[in-house]
């Protein structure tokens, strides 16, 4: 599988940026919708100076970094914030793009104000970030896939060396509960498909695109995890989540969570323009494919998690704190919105 590159064709707007590279990415042009962003009033001229003084202050622009993976579907939900489609007043949004288990690593240091992160690792940032309730991503009788170039039961995982895309990505964590003795070695997530191809891995563990595309590299699939989930627990299986610095204060973090739900439903209402855009991020999928992969992880429940999807994701952190791979201290808080 190929590395991440954008098309040859796109232009380059600032505002996106990679983190394993200082170079912009931009797309579209900017238009002003102030319906979707709320909660900024707007003060009447006064020739108090102090009230001046203090319009001042209010009108400075402030940067949120907003970190997520460089993928069809966070590109499909950011679509509005990241072309300018929607603002926020006095509020600039800078997009950083990481593979999911760098920004993991990154959370720990508060390296970004708004960050994508793995349900699984975010336990271990709860004091520095509490979760957003949208923008997550739930496997719903899907999800990531064991592979191999042979066939393999998936009752004989036991002792086999597994590549995975990280050790604080959801998808470890489901393959751990469903077999805690297999063996993982760590590679990019974009590296696994090929090294399973080229038998370098017995078996590789598959998240993004290479859940659409393993067949088409002549790989038997293992057991599909999300599958495993929901026949153990009726629920869908939380993966990604979005979640903002505690220290950014209640107020700020509820702005900037209602643009990014606000982004999110614009996306789902303009579906075809917002994928268009996505198609940039989509990697070695066709058209077709892309957007099945952007409807299988911007759905209902990335809008709003529901009750049903708070519910999964207390299960799974319940059962990760059972099989030793979560401290018992381990917690789970959202943003009061």
């Amino acid at each position: 599988m190929l590395p991440y590159r954008p098309t040859e064709s796109a232009t380059q707007p600032a505002g996106i940026h990679f983190a394993s590279r200082d170079r912009a990415l931009q797309l579209g042009e900017s238009a002003e919708l102030p319906p979707y962003a709320s909660g900024v009033a707007k003060a009447m001229p006064s020739t108090d100076p102090n009230a001046t003084a203090a319009r001042t202050a209010a009108t400075q622009t402030s940067e949120i970094t907003i970190a997520h993976s460089p993928d069809s579907d966070d590109a499909f939900m950011f679509y509005a914030l990241a072309t300018g489609k929607l603002r926020l007043p006095n509020i600039k949004f800078t997009h950083i793009l990481s593979d999911i288990e760098s920004l993991n690593h990154s959370a720990q240091s508060e390296k970004y104000d708004v960050t994508a992160v793995s349900v699984y690792a975010y336990p271990f940032i709860a004091d520095k970030y509490i979760l957003i309730d949208c923008g997550a991503s739930f496997g719903e009788g899907y999800g990531p896939l064991v592979v191999s170039s042979r066939a393999i039961k998936k009752t004989d995982l036991k002792g086999r060396k597994v590549a995975v895309p990280g050790t604080r990505t959801t998808s470890y964590l489901a393959l751990k509960l469903f077999e805690p003795e297999v063996e993982t070695v760590t590679m990019p997530f974009d590296k696994i498909l090929d090294a399973v191809a080229a038998r370098e891995a017995e078996a590789g563990l598959l998240i993004h695109e290479g859940q659409l595309l393993y067949s088409g590299a002549g790989l038997h699939k293992v057991v599909d995890l999300g599958v495993w989930w929901q026949e153990q627990t009726g629920l869908p299986l939380p993966l990604g989540a979005n979640a903002i610095r505690r220290s950014l204060g209640d107020d700020l973090a509820r702005q900037v969570a209602g643009a990014i739900r606000s982004s999110i439903a614009y996306a789902l209402d303009h579906r075809e323009e917002a994928l268009n855009y996505a198609l940039q991020f989509a990697r070695e999928m066709d058209p077709a494919l892309a957007d099945k992969f952007v409807g299988m992880y911007v759905n209902r429940w990335t809008l709003n998690y529901g009750e049903e999807g708070r519910r999964a994701v207390d299960e799974l952190i319940s059962r990760g704190k059972s099989a030793g791979l979560l401290p018992p201290t381990a917690r789970i808080e959202f943003l009061h919105e």
